[in-house]
């Protein structure tokens, strides 16, 4: 039986990229997106969500509006320079048919959540605000959910929203700290592992010779993201962000983990660095956390044909 998955979404051309690597997986049933600031802000990500769902033909998937602004201060906006203007790299596609479910992304995660308990991957692709606020409506639901696999963090590499930190645990540090200190199994697919999956122009040529229309569409976004990368990083291609979270909700033996406590900076110029205890004893502001699975490791190659075999 298929696992059942929420992905909360700031899309995003990596979360584009993301989504519909989960729609086009048998492993998985994609039950619902609901969305969050991060790569724009949250109005447009739920009309990219719809809009991506009508792309895909699966206009039957809910999509719910999520927190427009972090927990404790201001949406610091979006990151055009990245995704574009319209977080689909300036392709500006018309406006989408279909509408969010009149329910909040919090309560729409609580609803199905209990409603299946053990049955539902909750995948995080952007700040974990909507799941920190779910856990502070409905506790019960760290307990029912069958896990959740984050993209964010960065244990023990340099982050790339600040050299402290990376993007989408910066947008809500207080909220990542919430969520990786729940007692429910997380997985951390952070940058320690995502700076190793590089989709190079040869990988991404497979999609501009494709006739699938999630291809096409994918042809048509890249561009621009690609452009930052290699303006950014001197890389060729673009690093794999979102589906590397995707990947290991699909198949966790592509990773290699290790499991420590994790703590959020929410302070200073180190204000969203996710923090592992990896001593023998957590110190004080570690004892009494759960243990988060950090990836430190991927198979790269193996991600990378398994995602471009399913989607050109």
């Amino acid at each position: 039986m298929a696992q059942k998955i929420i992905i909360d979404t700031d899309p995003g051309v990596d979360d584009t990229m993301a989504i519909f690597f989960a729609l086009r997986s048998p492993e998985l049933d994609v039950i619902g997106l609901t969305t969050i600031f991060g790569n724009v802000d949250t109005d447009l990500a739920t009309t990219n969500a719809l809009r991506l769902l009508e792309i895909a033909g699966r206009m039957d998937i809910p999509v719910a509006k999520g927190a427009d602004h972090p927990l404790t201060g201001p949406f610091a906006g979006g990151v055009a320079f990245v995704h574009g203007d319209d977080g689909q790299g300036n392709v500006h596609l018309p406006p989408p048919a279909g509408r969010a479910v009149d329910q909040s992304a919090a309560a729409f995660i609580i609803e199905q959540v209990m409603a299946a308990p053990g049955e539902i991957t909750l995948v995080p692709l952007g700040p974990l605000t909507n799941l920190a606020l779910a856990l502070r409506l409905e506790p019960r639901i760290a307990v029912n959910v069958r896990q959740v696999v984050l993209m964010g963090g960065n244990a023990l590499c340099p982050g790339n929203a600040t050299p402290a930190a990376e993007a989408n645990i910066h947008n809500d540090p207080e909220a990542a700290d919430v969520v990786l200190g729940a007692e429910w199994p997380v997985t951390m697919v952070g940058l320690d592992v995502t700076h190793r999956v590089n989709m190079t122009p040869a990988h991404l040529d497979r999609y501009d010779q494709s006739d699938d229309p999630l291809a096409q569409h994918i042809s048509r976004i890249v561009p621009h993201y690609r452009a930052y990368f290699e303006q950014s990083y001197g890389i060729q291609g673009i690093y794999v962000h979102d589906s590397s979270a995707v990947a290991c909700a699909i198949d966790p033996s592509l990773f290699t983990a290790q499991r420590w406590p994790v703590r959020v900076e929410t302070q200073g110029i180190s204000r969203g660095k996710t923090w592992p205890d990896n001593g023998e004893r957590p110190l004080p502001p570690w004892q009494g956390r759960p243990l988060v699975s950090v990836c430190v490791g991927v198979d790269a190659d193996r991600l990378l044909e398994m995602e471009l075999n399913r989607l050109t």
